[in-house]
């Protein structure tokens, strides 16, 4: 049963995030779950959380279709990591001037699926 979680404004930049996402795109939903949890990236936490709603959200749409669901036999199908908007601030520079700080934020999205589907 397919499932999917969205993730918006996540405070941490793309960059840093994709890191971590790359190492769960294609695995086994409970092996995701181990390299997330023993990775030592702030990014791993949240990347977490958005995949445990993933499954949860594959779990409510097979029990209100009363489909067979297992969690072992889902896999990370779809995983990555988008730009959000930047929270901009201002930095005090030499001579009354003003440089700009663009704080990056990002969007998650985690899409899980059964193998005998793909």
């Amino acid at each position: 049963m397919p499932g999917h979680a969205i993730q918006r404004l996540v405070r941490q930049s793309p960059r840093k995030m994709r890191l971590v996402i790359d190492l769960i795109r294609g695995r086994n939903v409970t092996e995701a779950y181990a390299i997330l949890k023993f990775n030592k990236k702030h990014a791993a936490k949240q990347i977490s959380k958005t995949l445990r709603s993933a499954v949860a959200n594959a779990e409510q749409k097979a029990t209100k279709e009363n489909e067979r669901f297992d969690v072992d036999e889902l896999f990370v199908t779809k995983a990555i990591v988008n730009m959000g908007q930047p929270l901009k601030r201002i930095h005090a520079a030499a001579q009354g001037r003003a440089t700009p700080i663009r704080k990056r934020t990002s969007h998650v999205e985690i899409h899980v699926d059964s193998k005998e589907k793909a």
